[in-house]
C-alpha cells in the first residue's frame, strides 16, 4: 500500500464505531486500486456504509471529498463490484 498523504472526509456527529466503518469502506476502495480486494468484502463493507451513509447526497460528497484527496474513486469501485462477478476486485490505473 503507497503512504497517504490525505485524510479520510468524515463527519464529526459519527461515533467511532461510525468513523471505523466508513474508513473501512475507503480503505477498502484504496485497496480496490493498489492492490485488489475481495468483491464480497468490498460489497459487504459497502452496505455497513450506507448504514451510516444513508443519503445517496451525503454518499456523493464523500466520494467528491475522497477522490479529491485520494485520486480514488468510490463511485467507480462500487460499480465495478455490483456489475461483476469477478471473485477480486482491481481497479486500472493508479493515482
Amino acid at each position: 500500500m503507497q503512504s497517504q498523504n490525505y485524510s479520510y472526509p468524515l463527519n464529526p456527529s459519527w461515533s467511532t464505531a461510525e468513523m471505523e466503518t466508513v474508513i473501512a469502506m475507503l480503505r477498502a476502495v484504496e485497496d480496490a486500486y493498489e492492490v485488489g480486494i475481495n468483491r464480497a468484502e468490498l460489497l459487504k463493507r459497502y452496505r455497513a456504509f450506507k448504514q451510516i451513509v444513508n443519503s445517496k447526497a451525503e454518499e456523493k460528497q464523500i466520494g467528491r471529498d475522497f477522490e479529491r484527496n485520494s485520486g480514488y474513486v468510490l463511485y467507480q469501485v462500487v460499480k465495478a463490484a455490483q456489475d461483476s462477478d469477478a471473485k477480486k476486485i482491481k481497479m486500472a490505473g493508479d493515482r
